[in-house]
């Protein structure tokens, strides 16, 4: 589907803007306050919005492609984790409990630090916890095994400082700003425009808004696909990975 209540609001969003910018258009014809003439210069300033946001886009979609994959990585991490310490019961039941049960605070954990209930030192503190739980089969089975399952920790730990450096840092935030600026000076041309006929100009000065506010509501919603706790985010990644392997860990 095209429109589903993920994206709906970013366009509802974007039109609310439109609309504004129609209605400001019209107040202004119906008295006369029109004073801008389109030339060659002005369409200058359109091709360059369009290079900007381009390269914008481009740049961020990429950072976004990337945070895709992290919580399907997550998820095998935990998954193995928790595999492996069912399998460390055969030599001592009790501390293979504890590791079990520091997995799943864990990955319930990180659900809510997603959603920035906790902190990250807390995050990086459980797991360290199973780090230090892993420590205590030294002598009890292969070196290499504990070796390999410590590895999966530090998969995890790198993967959390990863995605709280994707959310907490902008993508060339002076570049979006100026993308902003110039959007706004587009949209201040087309409202104080000259164009005829009258209903055309409408429509294209609708249709070209349009289409640059709703490409900065998406740039600066994909700039984080990491944030869940705002209502207004719509193209945020999906947890589902996570929440896949907490059900199948929680029903073993």
């Amino acid at each position: 589907m095209l429109l589903n209540r993920r994206n709906i609001s970013l366009v509802i969003r974007s039109l609310i803007v439109v609309m504004a910018i129609v209605v400001l258009k019209l107040f202004l014809h119906q008295y006369s306050i029109e004073f801008i003439t389109i030339n060659n210069l002005f369409s200058g300033i359109v091709a360059a919005n369009v290079f900007l946001i381009g390269f914008l886009l481009s740049g961020i979609l990429s950072d976004y492609k990337e945070s895709e994959k992290i919580p399907g990585e997550i998820a095998v991490h935990i998954s193995i984790l928790y595999d492996e310490a069912v399998i460390l019961s055969a030599n001592d039941n009790e501390l293979s409990d504890m590791i079990k049960t520091r997995i799943k605070i864990a990955l319930s954990s990180i659900l809510d630090w997603f959603y920035r209930k906790i902190k990250t030192n807390d995050i990086l503190d459980k797991l360290e916890e199973i780090n230090l739980l892993l420590s205590k089969y030294d002598g009890k089975v292969q070196a290499n095994y504990i070796i390999r399952l410590k590895q999966e920790i530090s998969n995890l730990k790198r993967l959390v400082i990863r995605t709280d450096t994707i959310r907490d840092t902008n993508f060339i935030s002076s570049g979006y700003l100026i993308a902003t600026f110039t959007t706004f000076i587009l949209c201040f041309g087309l409202i104080f425009s000259k164009l005829d006929p009258f209903v055309e100009s409408v429509f294209f000065v609708g249709a070209i808004s349009f289409l640059m506010v709703f490409l900065l509501y998406l740039i600066h919603d994909l700039d984080n696909p990491f944030n869940y706790n705002t209502k207004t985010s719509v193209e945020n990644i999906s947890l589902h990975p996570i929440n896949r392997i907490l059900n199948r860990i929680e029903n073993k």
